[in-house]
């Protein structure tokens, strides 16, 4: 089998590239959602502030569980500023490519300059997905249990449309499970990254300080974003109570991670006004209070994200 590099490295000429293309993506994103952001300011200007405040330090606060978890789900110590740093740019980065791959990159990329090895790497990549959606869901039904009546979901699905989508979900796995039995060269490297990703798994996992931070961040990050929505709501006025409107946020956000738009950018927005409208809410508040919510966790920090993320590109820390 081929040694994998230690380091993945780029071109002299790509880097300014590289380091452009994020401030590019935020004027397009701007001049494509200016409407969305001219609406979602005129709703804040009635706002409690306070409840915004701590809506944007909530999102900070992901930056740090987010570093500690990426942290956890590799043995070699990184550097913590740098880590952080990556964290706040891979926000920016998010928004580049569909359902997280975007930060995965950014990550990734941060991990094999620090000297991790590539297949390492990627194997400390899929744990963190790994336990940052066990997390979520478990918390969504941990909270789902102890308040039963939190979604009202009757109605939010087309009668009849249950059966067709599992069936969807069905056949979808039956056909990767096929594609991956037939591809011998496919196969062979699924197992590969299989059977390193188990043991980059065990050695965290004996290291009780890692193991903490792994499940530890990961259980705050989901928490501080629902945290955040819940700061959101009160500053204008929702009438769902922010223990409904986290659960509301936890279950919009595992249905939309299969949805694979950029930065989830529309689909994050349209689930989101969906919970909270089956948790209670009337619909232009919760449309308002996503809009600030988006407004305050995207677009306010994408711009020094994107100047972030092509300092740490100029400056091969990434």
């Amino acid at each position: 089998m081929p040694r994998l590099p230690r380091r993945l490295t780029l071109r002299p000429a790509v880097r300014p590239v590289l380091c452009l293309l994020p401030l590019a993506l935020v004027l397009v994103v701007a001049v494509r959602h200016r409407s969305v952001l001219a609406e979602g300011f005129g709703q804040l200007r009635s706002a409690e502030w306070p409840w915004l405040v701590a809506a944007a330090a909530a999102t900070c606060l992901t930056w740090v569980a987010a570093a500690v978890t990426r942290q956890g789900a590799v043995v070699e110590r990184l550097p913590a500023r740098r880590l952080l740093a990556t964290q706040f740019a891979a926000g920016a980065a998010n928004h580049l490519l569909p359902t997280g791959l975007g930060a995965g990159a950014v990550n990734l990329r941060f991990m094999t300059v620090c000297g991790v090895p590539l297949a390492r790497s990627s194997a400390a990549l899929a744990l963190y997905l790994l336990a940052e959606g066990v997390a979520r869901l478990a918390l969504l039904l941990g909270l789902l249990i102890a308040f039963p009546d939190a979604l009202r979901v009757d109605g939010l699905l087309p009668e009849g449309a249950v059966g067709p989508l599992l069936l969807g979900v069905a056949v979808a796995l039956c056909a990767a499970l096929t594609v991956l039995a037939l591809v011998r060269r496919l196969r062979t490297a699924v197992l590969s990254f299989l059977r390193t990703a188990f043991g980059e798994a065990r050695s965290v996992h004996t290291r009780p300080s890692r193991a903490l931070a792994l499940w530890g961040g990961s259980l705050a990050f989901p928490l501080l974003q629902a945290a955040g929505l819940a700061s959101v709501g009160r500053a204008l006025g929702l009438s769902v109570s922010p223990t409904h409107m986290m659960i509301a946020y936890l279950a919009a956000t595992i249905a939309v991670a299969m949805v694979p738009t950029p930065g989830g950018i529309g689909s994050v927005e349209a689930a989101l006004v969906v919970a909270l409208v089956a948790a209670g809410g009337p619909v232009a508040v919760a449309t308002a209070v996503v809009l600030g919510y988006r407004i305050i966790t995207v677009w306010l920090p994408l711009l020094p994200g994107a100047l972030t993320l092509g300092a740490l590109v100029r400056w091969k820390v990434i």
